[in-house]
């Protein structure tokens, strides 16, 4: 028989899901009897969503929780980050069902409220600290996504139940062999224009790496609150950076395919996929030594790695990958071996689920 488990999380779905969404929780279904809780327009029988966003859906969310719990009487609730454990851990207290919470970290909760959204977030910091804390210690299991966070959770005195990767779909990156390094000064960026991604520090960064290399290119696939600093990057620069807010997994392979090295200047991370993707074309990444990038990226093995912030030794890094000769084909190569550890297929994290929550059942 199996365990009836709600999901719950700030994620935003569209229905139908898409086919590579899908194929996760379609995995996750076989092993489990599933229902989300999540943001968005619309329900079915499996996803139960909210049109609520941030910060109107922390505020309901216990409500949402305890109406869940009445109704599917789940055995586990995973909550995706320690905020949404929280409101689950309220809302069970609410409902009068001994579900089990099940947390899982997949970032920093410190940075939450500064490095995201809008800079009046910084008001919530004690609070949110708070409740973070309070979450990782009350939740009957947590569960980490590498060793960075395991590091987070140990801080407050919590040993994990389980460490693995959350499914990510890489198949548009795994699709074709990758392609040789090809012998350019290109580099490319694919994230959102958020305070986390330190996107000052790649336009500053990259204004040196231009002054240096001539011939030196960037694409950058971005969108985000911090775009004002991309438009003066490519105004001043229109020869040197490209930028598109968004491409399909498809074109952003292709991009990585016609770059020399990914660059990844963040302040924070969990577990970037965006450098498991990189690694999966044979691309190596510059990139900060900041939360969980270190946990993928070796330095000189399959990546160079700078101090988070330093836009000097980031250009360095950058001049370096871009114009020693045959380094950014040792980086690849060394990107390439390492990606099969981070690789798994939607049924192997189906599994994995599957055990850690037969084990809070028993």
């Amino acid at each position: 028989m199996r365990p009836r488990v709600l999901f719950v999380s700030r994620t935003r779905y569209r229905l139908p899901l898409e086919p590579q969404v899908a194929r996760k929780w379609d995995a996750l279904a076989a092993e489990l009897d599933v229902r989300v809780l999540a943001t968005g327009d619309g329900s079915d029988e499996r996803f139960h969503l909210v049109p609520a966003r941030s910060p109107a859906f922390y505020v309901s969310l216990p409500v949402h929780v305890a109406r869940e719990l009445r109704s599917f009487r789940p055995a586990v609730v995973v909550a995706q980050s320690p905020y949404e454990a929280g409101a689950a851990l309220v809302g069970r207290a609410l409902a009068h069902v001994p579900a089990r919470v099940l947390l899982e970290v997949h970032g920093d909760w410190r940075t939450a409220t500064t490095l995201y959204g809008s800079p009046l977030r910084r008001l919530l910091e004690p609070a949110s600290l708070t409740v973070a804390r309070v979450a990782v210690r009350a939740a009957d299991a947590v569960r980490t996504v590498g060793p960075f966070t395991t590091s987070l959770v140990r801080s407050v005195g919590v040993e994990p139940a389980a460490t693995f990767t959350t499914y990510s779909d890489t198949s548009a990156f795994t699709a074709s062999p990758p392609v040789p390094v090809p012998d350019v000064q290109r580099a490319l960026f694919v994230g959102v224009a958020e305070r986390y991604k330190n996107v000052q520090g790649l336009v500053d960064a990259w204004r040196r790496v231009a002054a240096q290399l001539p011939d030196a290119a960037l694409h950058v696939v971005s969108r985000g609150r911090e775009r004002a600093l991309l438009e003066r990057l490519v105004r001043d620069l229109p020869q040197q950076v490209r930028w598109d807010e968004w491409l399909p997994s498809e074109q952003i392979a292709s991009a990585l395919d016609e770059s020399a090295v990914l660059v990844l200047p963040s302040f924070s991370e969990g577990l970037p996929r965006v450098a498991m993707e990189s690694f999966s074309r044979g691309r190596g990444v510059v990139g900060s030594r900041a939360g969980g990038i270190p946990d993928i990226v070796e330095d000189g093995v399959s990546g160079l790695l700078v101090a988070p912030g330093d836009a000097g030794t980031l250009a360095d890094a950058l001049v370096r990958a871009l114009s020693e000769p045959g380094l950014a084909q040792t980086l690849g190569a060394g990107a390439l071996a390492a990606s099969g550890r981070w690789l798994q297929t939607p049924e192997q994290f189906a599994a994995r689920m599957r055990s850690l929550v037969d084990e809070m059942c028993r």
